[in-house]
């Protein structure tokens, strides 16, 4: 796919009768922009970069976990793009149960907290890219993907990024041009560090029937298992003082992690140049308060719960 591809196709798909800048620009790096300003905002990111700017890597096996955020209240559909052109939709799926509507000024992770599902890292190798659409209203997503049975998760039928770039503009023209937007974010796929060869018992007889998981593209879904719980145990106040250089955003994400994976729940995100303050809850009712603040030449990590 070329960096920079012709309007002109896209023009027709959609039935404009508009010259071709007016149409959503195609693009390897953004697969479908909104050409008209709008004042939605979606950000995507990675648990492995917080500024949604990079590109991390991940090893296949190793679990990535996918955050968003919106300005105002939207539904929130992920794609994943391997290095070979293979489209997924990962959110909805039909593990997660089509929870994909945000609250403003809130951010969410995917995989959250009890969600069903991990995000595994698989092979073809190289950068792939996760486009995030926000719409003020649910799309209908029946020309890209279609939900089969128990075992399997939302499929694309579109092939490549064009392809993609042209479902969802016939899925968001009927939808005002000012109620949907999108952004990308990227990470690579890194081959394996070589092992030494083992021997091999001989294999077992084989067992089960279900079919296996789903590993041939960049992102499949699987069942997610339990997490590693928090440094500070079973104290309901703890604190830490790090060194001053470090990086608030992303201290404060590894310590968040900690929470979530206790099942905890965000439910508001404050960041300040010297502070990032997030607030937590969890089904049981239980609460909890994480701060990362700056003082002087140290920085302090705070957990309460309670």
């Amino acid at each position: 796919m070329n960096a920079k591809l012709s309007l002109t196709l896209l023009s027709a798909a959609l039935g404009l009768g508009a010259p071709a800048l007016a149409a959503p620009t195609l693009s390897a790096q953004s697969i479908i922009v909104n050409p008209v300003q709008t004042d939605l905002n979606v950000k995507v990111w990675t648990d492995r970069d917080s500024s949604g700017a990079g590109t991390p890597a991940y090893r296949p096996g190793e679990k990535i976990r996918l955050f968003t955020s919106v300005n105002q209240d939207a539904y929130v559909y992920l794609f994943n793009v391997d290095p070979q052109g293979q489209v997924d939709l990962i959110l909805p799926n039909r593990f997660q149960g089509g929870a994909n509507f945000l609250k403003a000024n809130t951010v969410k992770a995917f995989p959250s907290a009890g969600d069903p599902f991990t995000f595994d890292i698989a092979a073809p190798y190289g950068v792939n890219k996760v486009l995030a659409l926000a719409s003020r209203t649910p799309l209908k997503l029946d020309q890209i993907a279609t939900f089969k049975s128990q075992s399997s998760f939302a499929s694309v039928t579109v092939t490549g990024q064009q392809g993609l770039a042209q479902a969802l503009s016939i899925v968001v023209t009927p939808v005002p041009q000012t109620s949907w937007v999108t952004d990308t974010a990227f990470y690579s796929v890194a081959a394996p560090a070589a092992a030494v060869p083992l021997r091999t018992a001989p294999a077992p007889a084989p067992v089960a029937t279900q079919p296996a998981p789903r590993t041939a593209q960049a992102l499949s879904v699987t069942v997610q298992p339990k997490a590693p719980a928090g440094p500070w145990g079973s104290a309901r106040e703890w604190s830490t003082v790090v060194d001053n250089q470090a990086d608030l955003r992303a201290l404060h994400d590894r310590y968040a992690a900690f929470l979530r994976a206790e099942g905890y729940t965000l439910t508001e995100l404050k960041s300040k140049p010297n502070e990032v303050k997030s607030e937590y809850r969890r089904a049981n009712g239980g609460k909890a308060e994480l701060t990362v603040k700056r003082k002087g030449n140290r920085v302090e990590v705070k957990v309460e719960r309670r």
